[in-house]
């Protein structure tokens, strides 16, 4: 069977354990952290709401994400080999557009939870029961899975028949597509659509939602309710502009513009660094989730 090899970081081999030590230490941040909101949503009755069904569910979305790609990247560091057969690279491939699609699409879903509770608050529990909450999550998951699986086909149907070392640390579209032998033209456009549809539409409809939001926050007579309206969705408004600003140069931007080391520097970015911000932003800027972790930390050691 065809094996290719990841080149990674082969540049600044002499940097391997300290790349090492700060990707596990993210890691493992990465996996405290959001193993930590998930708890809190599950044991604090305080958070049994759509907003934290909706981050407790992000939160396991993220570990899903960072799994697929960080413990890959500390065994290529150990080793310094980098090899993987073209079926666990196809699978990685498709585990991560899976994963960043089902992102993309949570972000959406958590921006329309938002602008139902500031905008529609008389109606906002009916609507936005249990029920709907989980039909919401599911279809984040699944509707990507047919798109992704059909995308990852036909890229690996293409023939591979000149170099077998790609020059990045994950099997991501674009370092993988230059590889290919045969005309990738078709590919490259189908790829690009995908990315427009599950990246740049939810995008453009969280920030109409947002839109909304801060016109009827700013026609709050109370300040306090303008502050704590604003600091429900500063949180998620961070993350999203974090998760989309390098997914859209990634994927979005022509290829010809933009050079494989700086690929590889975007893909870092939202693969492990934006990641490790997630959680700490949505716990130290919330009030509810710092209440409850005080609250279980008491516990605790009382």
């Amino acid at each position: 069977m065809m094996k290719f090899i990841l080149l990674g970081f082969s540049d600044i081999s002499h940097l391997q354990w300290i790349l090492f030590g700060m990707f596990l230490l993210m890691y493992l941040t990465i996996l405290m952290c959001n193993g930590i909101i998930i708890l809190l949503t599950k044991i604090d009755s305080n958070l049994h709401t759509p907003m934290y069904f909706f981050l407790s569910n992000f939160s396991f979305l993220e570990v899903c994400y960072v799994t697929v790609t960080i413990p890959r990247m500390l065994m290529d560091l150990c080793t310094l080999k980098g090899n993987i057969s073209l079926f666990a690279c196809a699978a990685q491939m498709c585990l991560i557009l899976m994963l960043g699609g089902t992102e993309c699409l949570l972000l959406m879903v958590m921006a329309y939870d938002r602008y139902m509770a500031i905008c529609k608050p008389l109606n906002y529990a009916i609507l936005m029961n249990h029920k709907v909450c989980t039909q919401l999550v599911a279809a984040s998951w699944i509707s990507v899975i047919p798109v992704v699986i059909g995308e990852t086909y036909q890229i690996f149907s293409l023939p591979f028949c000149g170099s077998n070392r790609i020059n990045h640390f994950i099997c991501d579209i674009p370092p993988v597509l230059k590889l290919a032998c045969g005309d990738t033209f078709v590919n490259e456009i189908e790829a690009n659509i995908i990315a427009v549809v599950v990246v740049t539409v939810p995008f453009l409809l969280i920030m109409v939602s947002y839109g909304k939001i801060i016109s009827n926050i700013l026609k709050l007579t109370s300040a306090r309710g303008r502050a704590k309206a604003f600091s429900t969705c500063s949180s998620h408004l961070i993350v999203v502009v974090l998760f989309y600003g390098t997914a859209s140069i990634t994927y979005l931007q022509p290829k010809t513009n933009q050079s494989e080391e700086i690929g590889k520097l975007l893909s870092l970015f939202y693969t492990i660094f934006i990641p490790t911000l997630n959680p700490i932003i949505y716990t130290m800027r919330n009030k509810d989730i710092m209440l409850a972790l005080r609250k279980l930390i008491t516990k605790l050691f009382a």
